[in-house]
Parts: C-alpha cells; sequence; structure tokens
C-alpha cells in the first residue's frame, strides 16, 4: 500500500463516496427487512471497502461522505443531529482497516469478510450508542435494534464486501501483472 494521499486514494474516495451518496439518495442502500426498523442499510459498505483497499484516511473519508449525505438527507429528528448522523460513520472504514490489517496474514479471504463485518458493527454500535446518549432512544430499543437489524446488516455487509475487494484485487493483480509484462518489452 502506497504511503500519503496519491492520485489513487483521491479518486477511490471520490468514486465510494459518490456509491454511498447514489445509494442513499436513490434508495437503493436500504433493503427491506422484516423488523420494526423496516430497512436494513448498506451504505456504509463504500466506506468499509475503502479502508480494506486504500487505507484508514481514505475510509475515514467516505464515512464522512456518507455521514453529512445522511445528516443532508435527514427526514428524522435522530439522523437531524450530526453527532449521531456523522461522528460514527467517520469510524466504519477505520475499525474495517484494521480488522482487515490485523487478518490479512493469516488468511485474505477471513480478513476480508472479518473486515466486512466489523465495519458494519461500528455503523450499528456507534449510531445506536451516540442516539442513546442524546436521548432520542432508551437502550433496551438500541439493543433490539442492534439484535434484530444490526445482524443481518453485518452479514450483507460480509457478502457484499467479500465479491466487491476480491473481485477488484483480481482486477487490480492483473492489472499490475499487464504492465510489469509491457515494461519489459
Amino acid at each position: 500500500m502506497e504511503k500519503g494521499l496519491t492520485t489513487r486514494k483521491i479518486v477511490t474516495a471520490g468514486v465510494l463516496g459518490a456509491i454511498a451518496i447514489l445509494l442513499g439518495v436513490t434508495r437503493l442502500g436500504f433493503i427491506p427487512v422484516p423488523t420494526a426498523a423496516g430497512n436494513a442499510t448498506i451504505m456504509h459498505v463504500p466506506a468499509i471497502i475503502g479502508g480494506v483497499m486504500q487505507g484508514p484516511f481514505v475510509g475515514l473519508v467516505i464515512g464522512l461522505i456518507f455521514g453529512v449525505s445522511s445528516f443532508l438527507d435527514a427526514t428524522i429528528p435522530l439522523f437531524k443531529d450530526p453527532l449521531v448522523a456523522i461522528v460514527p460513520r467517520l469510524f466504519i472504514g477505520i475499525t474495517a482497516y484494521l480488522a482487515y490489517r490485523s487478518l490479512k496474514g493469516m488468511n485474505e479471504i477471513t480478513a476480508i469478510g472479518v473486515a466486512g463485518f466489523i465495519g458494519a458493527v461500528t455503523n450499528t454500535l456507534l449510531v445506536l450508542l451516540m442516539a442513546v446518549i442524546r436521548g432520542y432512544i432508551a437502550p433496551g430499543v438500541a439493543v433490539t435494534i442492534a439484535l434484530t437489524n444490526g445482524i443481518p446488516e453485518a452479514i450483507v455487509s460480509v457478502i457484499i464486501t467479500l465479491a466487491i475487494v476480491v473481485a477488484w484485487k483480481k482486477l487490480d493483480h492483473g492489472a499490475n501483472k499487464k504492465s510489469k509484462i509491457s515494461g519489459e518489452l
């Protein structure tokens, strides 16, 4: 992984941030589920992917884009509060990166899957914790939401993160292989 802010990292953050916004604006990021919340979200997945593929700073930037988008599009008081809508989302890509980095030496696929799970759980737990601290929901309600909504979101996050990151790494590997071959000609 390159050190510092590179063109690749800026472009990745922009593209994945735009995808997070698109998922929210079009409502494609909300998957109907038979729970009290009514929807599971996948809008945090771009921040997870950014953290895994390009590091914690890129994950943080995408989480910020997701959080600001969530705040600006909010229709309920809970997400009209920037401490609930924005601050927790800053940590999604960071925790996903840390999980991935700590496990990738053992097994790449496991590391990617765990990163997807940890990133999703980070989103759920920190948003709910902040909502409780700010007085929007009771602790018991937060626990119920975490169990009924957070677990399905985490499972979906693992599946999507695995599919995209594994494909991206294969494409990246193929592109690097081609550039090495053409450089040798």
